[in-house]
């Protein structure tokens, strides 16, 4: 087992990174409460496969184990869906003792996370990811919410989790799919901040595809400790965090236009990313083989290569919606380098060109 903290002060906490921590009480410890209850949110894709393994191994921890199971997808990460959570909780007359666990991907850790930052104006909440998307990413870094039909992750709070327990064994029943789309996460962290690592996805990619266990548990760890150091300088987002989210603004603009869950998260990034870099050539930061580096490994890593074909006055109104904009104007995450990212503020014309030179256009808009 292999351990990376995320220091926050007070508010400090491990991700354990490994296999068979599923099953192991010992793997939660450190947040066990004798006499509160524990909330299991998961969701009906999940919860088949490992609710009991996880309520098995809470049990002697907690007075109670209870479960609440979500329909599956990003189309519920919504106010409705979030208050079957809420409703659990009041239902069972959980207090501010009680402690939930995030037993799933993404979208069940930022709604299981925003309900633990809501509920009671705040109670204790555990991180135990089942994607490769969620073990090196969304659950790190305390950034919780829903989604919203105008934006995407727009309502929301940080609310750190008080433990992450990243099993790497539970990889092995993710669809290929959600695999690739995990891999768009892990191409983000090399590519913002360690042209060492990129190069070793290059490499390594087939070995990752195929889950070899040694090649997961090195790459969940590294992109853990690049987004625990960057998390622990700067918590809230107000600057050097938003290189984290590098291939995201067209990502979320694609997420919103094709609707919540046609495209996965990691599948929408992987393509933006490709955007991203393509406008990081025509302003002059990056070289052209720094550009098709980027674009191969999106593509051995089994994403798309290309956003879909929407108006240009479409991408940029919902790109002004990422939270990223300020009054009005996109700022986009750029290369500046294999392993290096900055922010730039961009005219509509730019990222209009960008777009038109990647293809993804139908018409000018």
């Amino acid at each position: 087992m292999a351990s990376v903290r995320v220091e926050l002060g007070s508010r400090s906490y491990d991700i354990l990174i490994g296999s068979g921590l599923l099953r192991a009480p010992e793997s939660f410890a450190g947040c066990a409460r004798a006499r509160a209850s524990a909330l299991v949110v998961s969701n009906t894709t999940v919860a088949p496969l490992y609710l009991e393994t996880l309520s098995q191994a809470l049990r002697g921890q907690f007075a109670r184990v209870l479960h609440c199971v979500l329909p599956d997808g990003e189309s519920y990460k919504d106010w409705r869906t979030l208050n079957q959570v809420f409703d659990t909780l009041l239902q069972e007359r959980c207090d501010r003792r009680s402690v939930l666990f995030a037993l799933g991907g993404g979208v069940v850790g930022d709604m299981t996370g925003f309900a633990a930052a809501c509920y009671m104006r705040g109670v204790d909440f555990v991180q135990v990811p089942t994607t490769l998307l969620a073990q090196v990413d969304s659950s790190v870094g305390g950034k919780t919410g829903i989604n919203h039909p105008a934006g995407k992750n727009m309502i929301g709070a940080f609310h750190q989790p008080r433990l992450v327990v990243a099993d790497v064994d539970v990889l092995r029943t993710l669809p290929a799919r959600e695999l690739s789309a995990g891999l768009a996460e892990v191409i983000k962290h090399g590519a913002i901040a360690d042209a060492g690592f990129f190069g070793w996805l290059e490499h390594n990619m087939p070995a990752l595809r195929a889950l070899d266990p040694q090649a997961v548990a090195h790459a969940v760890r590294r992109c853990c400790e690049i987004k625990a150091d960057v998390v622990a300088r700067d918590e809230t987002e107000s600057g050097a965090r938003a290189m984290l989210n590098f291939g995201h603004t067209f990502g979320h603009a694609v997420e919103a236009a094709m609707g919540y869950g046609n495209w996965l998260h990691g599948e929408a990034v992987g393509a933006g990313m490709v955007v991203a870099a393509e406008l990081s050539l025509a302003q002059g930061l990056i070289d052209a083989d720094a550009a098709r580096r980027l674009r191969a490994l999106v593509q051995a890593a089994g994403l798309p290569l290309r956003v879909p074909q929407l108006p240009v006055a479409r991408y940029l109104e919902l790109m002004r919606v990422d939270k990223k904009a300020e009054a009005g104007e996109v700022r986009y995450v750029l290369l500046a380098g294999l392993g290096a990212a900055l922010l730039r503020s961009l005219p509509d014309a730019a990222a209009a060109a960008a777009l038109q030179a990647h293809g993804a256009l139908a018409h000018a808009g």
